[in-house]
């Protein structure tokens, strides 16, 4: 079986809900897995650092805040594991993560059942007539997002205290 969902003959509502199912039950466990993390780092020297104020008041953040950034890292690539990892770990409560995740798993699926398969072809089109044409453009948007997380460090406001 081919991986690219456009050749499987499935009717669309069935490619949408198995990508669905595969990726909601990987959020899931990638979420269990940081509650695992967690519940380990409490039995360990790194509970001191746990207990601390500023921690608490960062999960407190995750928690209240964390649910957007759960949604969008679905339309991400390679961010989505660590954002749901993190979630775990700073005890994200169940019932602002659930909906978020299901919102998220809902987005992945319309878009890898859709155009994320359409440009894995082209990249693998491009291939076939230049790989040096794909290393390129690789480098290329890997300079571009370079140059743009730069220009958003020297633009952020300098914290308190601090010199750069």
């Amino acid at each position: 079986m081919s991986l690219d969902p456009t050749t499987w003959g499935w009717p669309f509502p069935a490619t949408v809900a198995a990508f669905f199912v595969v990726v909601v039950l990987r959020a899931n466990a990638t979420y269990w897995l940081g509650r695992l993390v967690r519940r380990g780092a409490e039995r360990s020297r790194a509970a001191a650092l746990l207990a601390r104020p500023g921690y608490r008041r960062a999960e407190g953040w995750v928690d209240r805040w964390g649910a957007p950034a759960v949604t969008v890292s679905f339309l991400t690539v390679g961010v989505q594991t660590l954002v749901n990892l993190a979630a775990g770990v700073g005890r994200m409560s169940l019932w602002r993560y659930l909906p978020a995740v299901v919102v998220g798993s809902v987005l992945w699926a319309l878009v890898y059942s859709t155009v994320g398969f359409v440009g894995l072809a082209a990249v693998r089109l491009l291939w076939d007539r230049s790989p040096w044409l794909v290393v390129a453009a690789a480098l290329l948007l890997a300079l571009l997002l370079l140059a743009h997380l730069v220009r958003a460090r020297r633009r952020a406001p300098e914290p308190a205290g601090t010199a750069r």
